[in-house]
């Protein structure tokens, strides 16, 4: 417990859960072995989607709670690994006018069982930091992994059922700062 707090991170129990979620997820996709070659019109492409979300999340600067939206652009293989890219903005429900911006890109890996599609990423990238009162701006490195669900609503349409992501601002300017939180949003596919 005590290297857990060296490094800044103050919910174990978050991060060991998401920890452990993106183990499971990783690990499942080696239950689903095929023998057989992929067709060959089947064999490359990128699958392009944006979309949108609202998101709660706990700040641990006061421990304060925060809603905002984001909007995020996934470019997918249909080999299971693609690129993730977001903007999270954390605007609402502000006490003392604290609020934050993240920008973040990394891998995203993904397993589709019939409608549904879990999925891991690896983000990283920038926050803004909004201090009280309006008394400066910080920005500083982000990374955050994350775990999360989607249904299938139609051939265009996913609807992401949940999604939990870890941020860690390890250069924050008061020590390491740790942030948490779930969205919901739609997912369309592009092309």
């Amino acid at each position: 417990m005590k290297s857990m707090h060296r490094f800044g991170i103050k919910k174990c129990s978050w991060f060991s859960l998401t920890v452990a979620a993106a183990a499971l997820l990783f690990l499942s996709g080696a239950v689903s072995l095929h023998a057989q070659v992929v067709p060959a019109g089947d064999a490359g492409g990128l699958n392009l989607t944006a979309g949108g979300s609202i998101s709660g999340f706990a700040v641990q600067y006061g421990d304060r709670k925060m809603l905002g939206v984001t909007a995020f652009m996934d470019a997918d293989t249909r080999r299971r690994i693609g690129i993730e890219a977001e903007g999270r903005f954390l605007e609402f429900h502000q006490t003392a006018n604290v609020h934050e911006e993240t920008y973040s890109i990394g891998p995203r890996y993904h397993l589709t069982f019939g409608r549904f599609q879990a999925y891991a990423k690896g983000l990283i990238g920038f926050g803004i930091f909004h201090y009280p009162y309006g008394y400066g701006t910080d920005s500083d490195l982000v990374l955050s992994p994350g775990v999360g669900v989607e249904y299938r609503l139609s051939r265009r349409v996913r609807w992401r059922m949940g999604e939990f992501e870890y941020q860690y601002w390890p250069q924050f300017h008061y020590g390491a700062l740790s942030t948490y939180g779930i969205s919901t949003g739609l997912r369309i596919r592009i092309n």
